[in-house]
């Protein structure tokens, strides 16, 4: 079957329409549900109320906090513009206060708080008793609150959260010397977990090294059999209880692979470990293109069957070695290229680091989809739903303690990281997608005595094969590589020769590290032919240098090293913002709204055309893509990118030739597909002669060019451009990737505007202001004051970002452009469902709106909007006859 893409969007009216929607799942605090009356996760996410700055006494129960702003979490305490580096953010204390009742058939059950992300400094109050003092923005906290909750009545939960620069807390150093940005608030989910008091552990609830919670290794993995290794610590705070520990594994259809019982003598208030050891024949193994995960359920009954626990964990079946210049190893066989990758930042435009679940899983589809496989966590612990992704999706992971080019000679600080090295094993040691343990703050001189520590440190947490830590391998900052497993690299480190080596960060070309003038870094409104440098010199940069050729870190360098290379990741997937300097970091493949440029096409021809079957959202299919917009400015190069093994191009109804998408000379399995100095405009002008009666005429036939993806000499995908003609319209895109929109007061789903000619063509080259406005269940997030509604298109798109409501249902977005004209293009309308949260939702307020259900306030009956869209139509009708009759006159005067 051919894959046709008509001029190169195909976004279509209405994203996915029709197309069965896919819905993750997200754990909570660690684990998944399987019996609410049990062991219960309500999300606490909605209806916080909220004061950016500082207060007394907030932290009381009667304080009255009745003028406050009511909001959902995540929340990052402010919108901000498009750009928004160099301190652009606010640094300060920031309060929250939830009020809640609580029932009385809670009076007998064990409460827990987890917080899965606070930024900065943090206190929390529950009816005005301190629990904790938090440090650290990017670990969980994890809170009993049973003994200070009034059940039968009202409770107040309060936290002071404050992203102040600190140096005595990891990453430590200032926002305005941080080449990311720290934003701040109550920026992850919050969860309030219900369940006897005879339970498995969290292991941030205790203190339990290589224990608490639940722990799972293997051993002797191969295609016949594995034995699955589980440790759970369970807890008990009441009299003596004999139970049994029942541990069951299944396969994603359900069916049982493996099961064990564990007996367990649990003492008054005490804890105690059972132990499982679980054969499973002809396993299905972990793999990045065979993500297959198991169903790990686990339940603490006792003797006479009550259940006092349970509930689900995914695991992957697999074994990683990594044999220094034989290469990287895989469940026992040798991985046959380089995990090519991207490292990523968190933040997302306008909200900062406060994104919703969905949004952190679109995030890691995206890579996926590309044929990524395999992610560098920059330069902190990512969130819990981000993670999730990874393992389902098959994307190994190098997973990072909070750090970049900091050190504090203070003790604490020490400590404190020693400590973020212990929670990230503990919260990440059980994911398939852990490859590398990243325990050394980013690029920073540390003593060897923390090297020491720190590699001791992970090693105790994780006491068994398939633990590897890294370093950089540049003695300058440190010479305590001999303590660690994976020196960070281009290539063999032949002091180390042992030693395998990966890539962390590769492709960004800065002149100096003041002014930061790069090809790499290229904002995508700044056009095409920037766009294709970029996307050039990922591929390959090199130049001569005193009788020297010097080649810079590419593609073509990752392809061309040893197998000592088990992986490299470019430096960046997105565009993010920064502190330390005015302008954000432009090198992503994908711009801060996550929508494409160019070089996103390059690292999608490495994408397989088939074999992704089992990769849920991912579609393994040929593709070619002209990176060529036919305009006047457009450079005589016609670039194209494909995973096919040839191209064919015709322009203007000529075949120009025919090129391979390989090259002897080049590693690269894929190489772009470069037609010199084939394009003319003024050919492309004299071409394009349309008929002056025909204002819909899509494009002319004899204008077009024309892209053909062979495989096996078969036609197996086309690309079609032209030049592009006058803007006719607006069209919109629900982009959500095919992800279920979520109505639980969080998720944000992006709706992209794009300017288009009659043909369906995006008109690149224009500046339109557009007006969004959403009707429904959700709301329009934004406004004027951080440019985002209106919003000016950048390279004909505009993002509106549309949050959902807590009820489900429809939800309608509207965009047109700021001013009307008889001769401006017609406005748009999509509308998208929102399904219910799977976890109740445990809220007394949801944040004011104005209007009913409306951002913008509609001031005219649905009849007089009817009446008033059909005259526009007639009026716009009988506008299109004018301009043919013009046309024809000029066209007459002319000739």
């Amino acid at each position: 079957m051919k894959n046709r893409l008509l001029y190169g969007l195909l976004i279509g009216v209405a994203s996915w329409a029709g197309a069965e929607m896919y819905r993750p799942e997200y754990s909570t605090a660690g684990f998944f549900q399987t019996d609410a009356t049990v062991r219960e996760a309500i999300n606490f996410n909605v209806g916080w109320r909220f004061l950016k700055g500082d207060t007394n006494g907030a932290e009381a129960i009667d304080f009255d906090d009745t003028g406050w702003a009511v909001v959902n979490l995540p929340d990052g305490m402010e919108l901000l513009p498009l750009s928004a580096s160099g301190g652009a953010n606010y640094q300060g204390p920031a309060w929250y206060r939830k009020h809640f009742s609580v029932d009385q058939e809670l009076a007998d059950r064990k409460v827990m708080i987890h917080f899965e992300g606070i930024m900065g400094k943090s206190k929390i109050w529950l009816n005005g008793k301190l629990l904790r003092e938090h440090v650290g923005g990017y670990f969980p906290a994890h809170l009993d609150v049973t003994d200070y909750l009034h059940v039968g009545g009202e409770n107040v939960l309060a936290v002071r959260a404050d992203n102040s620069n600190d140096a005595d807390y990891p990453p430590g150093k200032p926002q305005e010397t941080l080449d990311f940005t720290y934003f701040g608030g109550i920026y992850r989910d919050v969860w309030l977990l219900t369940h006897n008091n005879v339970y498995v552990t969290h292991p941030l609830g205790v203190d339990q090294v290589a224990g608490g919670g639940v722990f799972v290794h293997y051993e002797e993995v191969s295609e016949k059999s594995a034995r699955v290794l589980v440790d759970i610590d369970v807890a008990n705070e009441g009299a003596e209880r004999n139970v049994s520990v029942v541990v069951e594994l299944k396969n994603r259809q359900g069916e049982q692979a493996a099961s064990s019982s564990f007996d367990l003598v649990l003492p008054p208030e005490s804890s105690n470990q059972s132990s499982h050891v679980l054969t499973v024949e002809n396993p299905k193994l972990w793999e990045p293109d065979h993500p297959h995960l198991y169903n790990l359920f686990v339940t603490v009954k006792t003797s006479a069957g009550e259940v006092l626990d349970s509930f689900r964990k995914r695991i992957g079946i697999r074994t990683i070695e990594l044999r220094g210049r034989e290469g990287f190893f895989l469940n026992g066989k040798q991985y046959s290229e380089p995990l090519l990758g991207a490292n990523r930042h968190q933040d997302f435009a306008h909200i900062g680091h406060a994104l919703p679940n969905n949004l952190h899983w679109r995030d890691a589809l995206k890579l996926r989809q590309l044929g990524m496989r395999v992610i560098r966590s920059a330069h902190y612990i990512q969130d819990p739903a981000f993670m999730d992704a990874c393992d389902e999706l098959g994307l190994f992971m190098v997973t990072a303690i909070p750090g970049w080019q900091f050190w504090n000679e203070k003790p604490i600080f020490e400590e404190r990281m020693v400590q973020d090295i212990r929670k990230l094993v503990r919260l990440e040691r059980n994911r398939p997608s852990v490859l590398l343990w990243e325990t050394i703050p980013n690029e920073t001189h540390f003593p060897d005595s923390f090297a020491i520590r720190s590699t001791e440190a992970t090693k105790e947490e994780y006491p068994y094969p398939g633990c590897y830590t890294a370093t950089d391998a540049r003695e300058h900052r440190s010479k305590a590589q001999q303590y660690f497993d994976v020196l960070y690299a281009d290539d063999t480190v032949w002091k180390h020769k042992d030693k395998s080596v990966f890539k962390r960060e590769w492709g960004d070309f800065v002149d100096n590290w003041v002014d930061h003038n790069s090809v790499s870094r290229v904002a995508k409104q700044w056009g095409e032919r920037p766009q294709i440098q970029q996307a050039m010199h990922y591929f390959k940069e090199e130049w001569t240098e005193a009788d020297r050729t010097v080649e810079w870190p590419s593609l073509t360098k990752v392809f061309g090293a040893s197998k000592a290379l088990i992986g490299a990741t470019l430096w960046h997937s997105f565009d993010h913002q920064r502190g330390y300097h005015p302008d954000p970091f432009w090198g992503g493949i994908m711009d801060a709204y996550r929508q494409p440029k160019f070089s996103y096409y390059l690292f999608k021809s490495l994408l397989p055309v088939e074999g992704l079957e089992e990769v849920p959202m991912v579609e393994a299919k040929p593709f070619v893509y002209i990176a060529h917009l036919m305009t006047p400015f457009s450079p005589s190069d016609v670039v194209i990118f494909t995973n096919c093994e040839e191209v064919k191009l015709t322009l203007f109804g000529k075949v120009v030739g025919v090129k391979k998408a390989t090259n002897p000379t080049s590693p690269v399995p894929r190489v772009p597909v470069v037609f010199e100095d084939v394009f003319e405009y003024v050919d492309a002008r004299n071409k394009n002669r349309k008929g002056y009666g025909k204002i819909d005429q899509p494009f002319v036939e004899g204008a077009l060019m024309k892209a053909e993806g062979l495989i096996g000499g078969e036609i197996v995908s086309e690309h079609t451009r032209w030049p592009v003609g006058r803007k006719r319209r607006l069209v919109l895109k629900v982009d959500h990737s095919g992800l279920q929109p979520l109505a639980d007061g969080s998720d944000i789903t992006p709706v992209v505007a794009y300017l288009m000619d009659a043909g369906g063509a995006v008109k690149r080259l224009s500046d339109e202001i557009v007006r969004f406005k959403v009707e429904g269940e959700g709301t329009l997030i934004g406004g004027a004051d951080n440019g985002m509604n209106p919003q000016k298109m950048l390279w004909g798109e505009a993002v509106a970002l549309v949050r959902s409501g807590v009820e489900p249902g429809r939800i309608t977005v509207r965009a047109e452009v700021l001013k009307e004209g008889i001769n401006l293009p017609d406005s748009a309308e999509i509308a998208f469902e929102t399904t219910a949260s799977k976890q109740p939702l445990w809220y007394a307020e949801l944040p004011k709106i104005e209007g009913k259900k409306n951002v913008v306030a509609v001031d005219e009956s649905a009849d007089l909007k009817r009446l008033r869209d059909e005259l526009r139509k007639t009026q716009k009708q009988l506008q299109e006859y004018r301009i043919n009759e013009v046309g024809r006159q000029q066209q007459d005067f002319i000739q």
